[in-house]
């Protein structure tokens, strides 16, 4: 990997500055977080602990009230008195929190209710009246059977749109054997629990039940819709341990953030929770790293401006050859590095030779170009990273041959300069399609051209870029014509051969003079193919073996078979009508000059 030496030394720097800076900005943060969750704890807890103890009082004066109001009704129970009626309501009405109290007597798991006495001006209040209690009593299940085993129980009476209240119930009368035979239920405005926890504050106070129902929140709507949380991992936690006092961590899925939280149990198995989030905790800790980092990106800031002004003196000539060797690398020749590095010391000799050696690249660049011009880039290539010397290797091939119809007659009729431009401008169209379609030009033979796939580096798809490029000449040739006429020339009609088989593919000659190309039966055999255009009438002919490769993919016609020079068995060959589509489909492609009159051919015989 490389490594400049400005950026050696600005790493260099900077580790020195951030292993300094960074451990004492860690360190003073990580004590500064601990300590302000060790403070925030403490807080928690003595904001639990003191919530406790008002709920207790507000929890033991309920119960009280309920007893004394109970136990009058008890009293007053066989006197249906005005002046009995009057003392119960005077007792209730006195409490402005008080709504009702049930007293219910129980004789062998049967409940009855003996008595209410409703506090009729509170719910006026809330535009209800004291039908409201039974409705109250019918939905919200109270569990009076608990209260007939001595224990004291406590619920969240709220409903939506309805009256914000909690009820407590109590064992009122015991038999001597222990049996209960009386209790009292008291309904009390809700208020009197909510007001203690609705301030505002960084912390979370809320109050709930045994069961995870909260009773009072910081979030009013939670107590006045008897919301349950015990789903809360830090609620349900609580609840599960049963623990006095109780401190955690934990975090909060639905706010997706961590808090510190506190809890202590009251009276009735309510517990007080106390929770803060650790962000905000957190946040002065975190403002003195954020300085810290600052600070220390000021300090690392100078520095590196000082290190940038001190080895700009000597690694700018060095940066300024890099970037030179970069455009050399691109092909760009024609940069010099004297030019732009003027120093008088070994850097200024290295710029010097330097351009030495621009100077022979510049040469081998052009006759590497040269080369390619007269061979082709692929075979330039590939000559370029093997050892040079003659040989070859068999290989398949597709071999393409074409030739111009009638040409010495045309070459007879014309000056050499109106030859060879015509030549010229058929070679640009027909070499950039073969180029197009992956194949090599092999040579030129007068106005012959013979093109090669498969060589120097062969694929699965030779023969069909080879067909390819075929019919995309055909095509050429038409409008190539149609120009031609248009200038008064006489149209060009050409044959075309194709056929795939195995040849010898190197360089060929002697130490002196070498040659690319491509040797053997297969390149004999497709300049008969291409010659028997002529007797088949036809612009394009290709062997048996390349139809059987390319059949699914081009509409092909058995053009017949022919006697061909050198082999004792006749030639089967095809037309290719255009193109085949996978459901079976045939895109013809046919002009004016595919298809002419048949006439002898040389070496050539129709069977």
């Amino acid at each position: 990997m490389r490594k400049p030496i400005f950026i050696r030394q600005v790493l260099f720097t900077l580790f020195i500055l951030l292993f300094a800076a960074i451990p004492i900005t860690y360190k003073s943060a990580m004590l500064f977080e601990q300590d302000s969750k060790k403070r925030e704890d403490f807080f928690n807890i003595e904001a639990a602990t003191s919530k406790s103890n008002e709920v207790n009082q507000i929890i033991n004066n309920s119960i009280e009230k309920t007893h004394n109001i109970g136990s009058l009704i008890v009293e007053l129970a066989s006197d249906s008195s005005l002046d009995a009626q009057k003392k119960l309501e005077g007792a209730v009405a006195r409490d402005r929190d008080l709504f009702a109290v049930d007293v219910y007597t129980i004789h062998a798991d049967k409940i009855k209710l003996l008595r209410r006495i409703t506090n009729e001006n509170r719910f006026v209040d809330y535009k209800f009246d004291s039908s409201y209690i039974d409705q109250l009593r019918k939905s919200q299940n109270f569990p009076i059977h608990v209260l007939s085993q001595n224990k004291i129980e406590i619920q969240n009476s709220s409903v939506p749109k309805g009256i914000p209240l909690f009820t407590v119930g109590i064992p009122l009368v015991k038999e001597k054997d222990g049996t209960i035979t009386h209790v009292a239920l008291a309904d009390f405005a809700l208020t009197r629990l909510q007001k203690t926890f609705s301030a505002e504050s960084t912390r979370s106070l809320f109050l709930t039940d045994a069961r995870g129902n909260v009773l009072a929140h910081q979030d009013e709507a939670l107590a006045l819709n008897r919301a349950n949380i015990k789903s809360s991992p830090f609620v349900a936690e609580a609840l599960s341990k049963n623990l006095p006092r109780f401190q955690k961590r934990f975090f909060d899925p639905q706010k997706k953030g961590y808090f510190l939280g506190a809890g202590v149990h009251s009276a009735l198995d309510t517990i007080v929770f106390v929770q803060t989030s650790e962000d905000v905790i957190l946040e002065p800790s975190r403002l003195a790293k954020r300085e810290g980092i600052f600070i220390t990106g000021l300090v690392i800031s100078a520095s590196l401006i000082l290190i940038f002004l001190f080895s700009m003196t000597f690694t700018k000539p060095i940066e300024i050859l890099n970037t030179i060797v970069k455009v050399v690398a691109r092909g760009n020749f024609s940069v010099s590095a004297k030019r732009l590095i003027k120093n008088k010391d070994e850097v200024g000799d290295l710029a010097i030779a330097f351009d030495q050696m621009t100077e022979g690249l510049k040469e081998r660049d052009k006759v590497k170009t040269l080369f390619s011009k007269f061979h082709g880039s692929s075979i330039a290539e590939d000559l370029m990273h093997k050892k040079i010397g003659v040989g070859g290797a068999n290989k398949e091939v597709t071999v393409f041959f074409s030739d111009i119809r009638g040409f010495t007659k045309f070459s007879e009729s014309r000056t050499p300069e109106e030859v060879v431009e015509m030549l010229n401008e058929y070679f640009g169209i027909m070499v950039r399609i073969i180029q197009q379609n992956h194949g090599i030009v092999d040579k030129f033979i007068g106005d012959a051209i013979m093109a090669v796939w498969g060589a120097p580096k062969g694929t699965p798809r030779d023969a069909f870029n080879a067909i390819r490029a075929s019919l995309e000449m055909r095509k050429s040739l038409d409008e190539l014509n149609r120009k031609r006429i248009a200038k008064r020339l006489p149209p060009i009609m050409i044959g075309m051969g194709v056929h795939t088989g195995r040849a010898i593919s190197g360089t060929i000659g002697s130490d002196e003079r070498m040659e690319y190309t491509v040797i053997g039966d297969t390149v004999n055999m497709t300049s008969r193919i291409e010659s028997s255009t002529k007797a088949f009438g036809s612009d394009l002919l290709i062997s048996e073996s390349t139809a059987s490769i390319v059949g699914q993919e081009f509409a092909l016609e058995l053009a017949g078979a022919a006697e061909v020079k050198g082999k004792t068995e006749p030639l089967k060959l095809y037309r290719v009508l255009g193109y085949l589509s996978k459901n079976g489909d045939v895109t013809l492609v046919k002009t004016p000059y595919s298809d002419y009159e048949k006439e002898k051919a040389d070496k050539v015989k129709v069977a």
